[in-house]
């Protein structure tokens, strides 16, 4: 038996909070909800109930508390989704099944007391229908809102309705059935915004339909001696005026002088016609192939990414300006880059030229390892894009000021309303009998849940039945916390996230009365200085060592293993190294490679290049990379050149190897010949090793036996023989001729090229993985082939 000895602070407590009618009021509530564990099989079933949602409240608690104060993302991590999809999956007929065990153990208790009329639903069985409501509540976090499809949405429908029937045929007294009828209303509420939300993304050209009429569009702007929209303005107001003093034959041929010249890329950007916002306006009617479309106003309320730039932003510092112009630039890619995705006609080149001029002599103008790192930023925001669109559990791809308005302001108003009609509904009409009713029929709210509560914990100490009662109480002011929560974070996320950046400055360029009203300039700003506070996610990849294998990835349970893997920033100088290597492709016309050109005047490493597997190269200068980093690591103290390159060499070979073991399907090679390269090399290293270092050694120990196991001949396919022979050329050329420096500059270059040839793709294969990784948040690769679908870098064909 659980029980405390009383002592003065509780004997206070207690006559502070547990007044006689209260004290009187918890103990019938303690023996109502406990007095069926007389019977054991019915003990067996609350407890079990108790222990699931205890169990279940814990994993929400966690996910929305601890996982938020660094991730402001609208998705969820994969992994956390499935695991919560399975549990909830499962969840409600077991709940169903303890649903029916204690209102049937309600009614035997019922039986013989009181009048001859079915009794009210048991106390046991109504906090079960309330957790089962509330974990409802709680479902859309595990749950995407698609512009497409209903299969979810009509599951969680058929789960709603069956919870309405438990409430409204189930429950007797009016105060209990209405408090029970608004939970089940926000429940309903949730489904019918999933369906809305749904059916405008569908029927929307912003959204559903935007791919095709993007792809309209940019048909429609590309066609050979189209005037841009700034030029037709020019030569209309000639045209038009009668007194104008230059001829238009002058004003055409200085028109094209200005198309032709060569200008900066804030000249280019400002020409740029790619649609950030509003081309829905532009649709005339649908055509065989597409859309046929209006030509854009430059007073009307399409944004462009030429009226972006060339507007003058007030009040607003130069490198925000610059950071919101670039993220409505990668807005206007990402509606490009979606029609890769959704199958539709491959990019024309007249589009892959204007894109490449747009990044490479536009973006990245300057050349700088600042322009490299604004451009990949940019790229991310992208991707980003990709990922919530698809994935999100937030409604942000809807975001607009009209709809922030609707959705969070008026929407609760509407629902307010419903639920006051649920009430007045459960009275059969009388709204003061119903109202009343809620306070005589719920012994909490009668009695004031804090003197309730703190009643309840006081008898807790020395009673067990109040103990476990105290128990269930916990669990459903908990998951009473976590739905206000998830609503609160909700609105946080929508309000700050990028969607709704974009929405805004579209609103603030392009309509002159929003951009005079002090109210929204006001709103604005504050968002804006609310963002600034905000840590802004850096681009990242995830570290792996072949030659520091743990036992989840040595007994075949990689997904189990990258949970623990480290992720580190992508380095500054690795960006700018990568924007040189694509610059210098697209520049000399070269073909991309394996890393082989790097090699040139090094016919002695050559051969670490000459597999057609990919996989093999990876693996093989990794292996190498590793007992370098191992053995010649620059001197910390110093930061020089050594020490940038081993840092770019290091992460990419460790990415690269991630790549290998974690998504072979991002590679240019066959996946099945991917993940066998990879398994013959952890066969190989359990040779080099034995059995027993291969599980329980450390990684400098594997680095060692590997290097004193290297041999002189090149052999094909053993990938860590080869690589601990290379490993051993790197080395006694960095330490005998002390080159450290140019050794590891060669492995910076090396892993640079060699990382530019694995991100272009344009197979179907490689793009279904791209989209299949966007569901963890995408990959660092996916942002190289982002970048290089763009601009129209391919790999040579075989």
């Amino acid at each position: 038996m659980i029980g405390f000895a009383p002592n003065s602070t509780g004997d206070q407590l207690m006559r502070r909070f547990c007044d006689p009618y209260t004290s009187a009021s918890v103990d019938t509530y303690v023996r109502n909800i406990t007095d069926s564990y007389t019977d054991t099989s019915n003990e067996s079933s609350m407890v079990a109930a108790s222990v699931i949602m205890f169990a279940l409240a814990g994993i929400f608690f966690n996910l929305n508390l601890f996982s938020r104060f660094s991730d402001v993302s609208a998705i969820l991590d994969p992994k956390v989704r499935v695991f919560l999809s399975s549990l909830l999956s499962l969840f409600l007929p077991v709940m169903s099944y303890l649903f029916s065990e204690a209102k049937n153990a309600g009614k035997v208790a019922a039986a013989g007391v009181g009048p001859r009329e079915e009794p009210d639903l048991s106390l046991q069985a109504g906090l079960i229908l309330l957790w089962m409501l509330l974990v409802e509540l709680l479902r859309k976090k595990v749950d995407e809102i698609r512009m497409r499809g209903y299969s979810g949405t009509i599951q969680r429908a058929g789960r709603v309705v069956w919870l309405g029937s438990l409430v409204f045929f189930n429950l007797k007294r009016v105060g209990r059935k209405a408090v029970f009828g608004i939970f089940w209303v926000l429940c309903a509420t949730k489904v019918v915004q999933r369906i809305a939300f749904t059916e405008v993304g569908k029927r929307s050209y912003a959204h559903g339909k935007n791919t095709r009429l993007i792809t309209s569009y940019m048909s429609q702007i590309l066609q050979p001696g189209r005037p841009q929209p700034q030029d037709q303005q020019e030569l209309q107001q000639h045209r038009s005026s009668p007194t104008h003093v230059l001829d238009v034959e002058d004003v055409e041929h200085r028109v094209a002088a200005r198309n032709n010249q060569a200008d900066d890329g804030e000249a280019m950007l400002k020409r740029c016609r790619f649609i950030v916002m509003g081309e829905e306006d532009l649709v005339i009617e649908p055509t065989a192939d597409g859309y046929k479309l209006k030509d854009i106003s430059p007073d009307g309320a399409v944004l462009t990414v030429g009226k972006l730039w060339d507007h003058a932003y007030s009040n607003l510092e130069q490198d925000l300006r610059l950071r919101l112009r670039r993220l409505c630039l990668s807005f206007a890619l990402f509606k490009l880059l979606r029609r890769r995705f959704e199958h539709l006609p491959p990019v024309t080149e007249e589009e892959t030229r204007e894109c490449r001029d747009l990044l490479f002599d536009g973006v990245y103008h300057a050349g700088t390892e600042k322009a490299a790192e604004e451009l990949f930023q940019m790229m991310n925001d992208e991707v980003n894009f990709l990922c919530e669109y698809y994935h999100s559990v937030i409604p942000v791809v809807l975001a607009s000021p009209l709809f922030f308005l609707a959705n969070y302001f008026l929407l609760p108003m509407v629902v307010l309303g419903i639920c006051v009609m649920t009430v007045v509904l459960c009275g059969f009409g009388d709204a003061g009998f119903a109202f009343t009713s809620i306070t005589t029929d719920n012994f909490a709210i009668k009695s004031g849940v804090v003197n309730t509560t703190m009643c309840l914990l006081v008898k807790s100490f020395h009673s067990p039945s109040a103990f476990f009662t105290m128990v269930d109480f916990a669990i459903t002011f908990l998951l009473l916390a976590i739905f206000f929560y998830e609503e609160i974070w909700e609105f946080i996320v929508f309000l700050l996230s990028n969607w709704f950046m974009v929405s805004l400055v579209h609103n603030y360029v392009t309509k002159q009365g929003w951009r005079e009203s002090k109210m929204f300039r006001s709103s604005v700003h504050r968002i804006i200085w609310l963002r600034k506070k905000m840590s802004q996610p850096v681009l990242g990849f995830k570290q792996f060592s072949l030659l520091n294998l743990r036992w989840p990835l040595v007994l075949g349970l990689p997904s189990m293993f990258s949970l623990a893997l480290e992720t580190a920033p992508v380095p500054k100088g690795a960006k700018h190294a990568i924007m040189e290597s694509l610059v210098k492709h697209i520049g000399d016309g070269t073909d991309l490679n394996n890393g082989s050109s790097v090699l040139v005047n090094r016919h002695d490493l050559l051969p670490a290049c000459r597999s057609k597997s990919i996989a093999e190269v990876i693996l093989t200068w990794h292996v190498a990379t590793t007992i370098m980093e191992a053995e010649c690591t620059p001197d910390k103290g110093k930061q020089g050149k050594a020490s940038h390159y081993h840092m770019v060499a290091t992460r990419l070979s460790r990415y690269c190897a991630y790549l290998v073991a974690f998504h072979p399907e991002l590679l240019p090679d066959n996946q099945d010949k991917t993940e066998r390269v990879f398994e013959a090399a952890k066969a190989e290293l359990k040779n080099k090793l034995g059995c027993a270092s291969y599980y329980l050694s450390c990684g400098k120990m594997r680095v060692k036996a590997v290097e004193t196991a290297a041999a002189n001949k090149w052999e094909d396919g053993k990938v860590v023989h080869n690589g601990a022979k290379l490993g051993d050329m790197l080395r006694d050329e960095a330490v005998a001729g002390s080159q450290s420096e140019q050794t590891w500059k060669l492995l910076a270059d090396m892993w640079t090229e060699l990382l530019v040839y694995l991100a272009p793709s344009s197979d179907e294969e490689r793009v279904i993985g791209h989209e299949s990784v966007l569901v963890q948040g995408g990959e660092f690769i996916t942002v190289l082939w982002a970048l290089t679908t763009h601009t129209g870098i391919k790999r040579p064909e075989k």
